[in-house]
């Protein structure tokens, strides 16, 4: 039976897919405690494809980068309840960190990774409120636009 995050995200029309699989020598979380770190996530969809492709302020526009730290979220979440087993065990998101792929003259990163800020305040509440930085990267995994990390205390 879906616990009340998960009934929470079918409203807002998000299926959890299985997670992806790293292609590198690292684990997708790592739990210490209480605390889970959820390693960078980039903007793939159900299908494994990327939602954005390139470069912000060259060819990706606002609202691709948005969707695509979006997606990003989604991906911390599938990870977390795999993590975890039931994503009401997540007592608060503590961080995000977000990676844009950058044209060198792309200074709005921060708007962008509202994309993935709003999404952990709409399903979790207040316990979605969080601690966050953003950098703008000169190259993604893939050619990917957003990558996003994350940090949870849970139960």
């Amino acid at each position: 039976m879906a616990g009340e995050i998960e009934r929470k995200l079918a409203e807002l029309g998000i299926v959890l897919h299985t997670p992806l699989v790293p292609i590198a020598n690292y684990v997708p979380f790592v739990r210490t405690g209480n605390i889970l770190t959820v390693s960078g996530q980039v903007c793939n969809d159900a299908n494994r494809q990327l939602i954005a492709k390139g470069k912000l302020g060259a060819g990706v526009s606002m609202d691709q980068g948005i969707a695509a730290a979006r997606g990003c979220a989604i991906n911390l979440l599938i990870q977390v309840k795999a993590a975890v087993g039931d994503l009401d065990r997540v007592v608060r998101v503590i961080r995000l960190g977000g990676f844009i792929n950058s044209a060198p003259d792309f200074l709005d990163g921060p708007k962008v990774m509202n994309g993935a800020s709003d999404l952990m305040v709409e399903v979790f509440g207040d316990k979605g409120r969080h601690a966050r930085s953003t950098v703008g990267v000169a190259a993604l995994p893939a050619d990917a636009a957003v990558e996003v990390e994350g940090q949870f205390e849970v139960m």
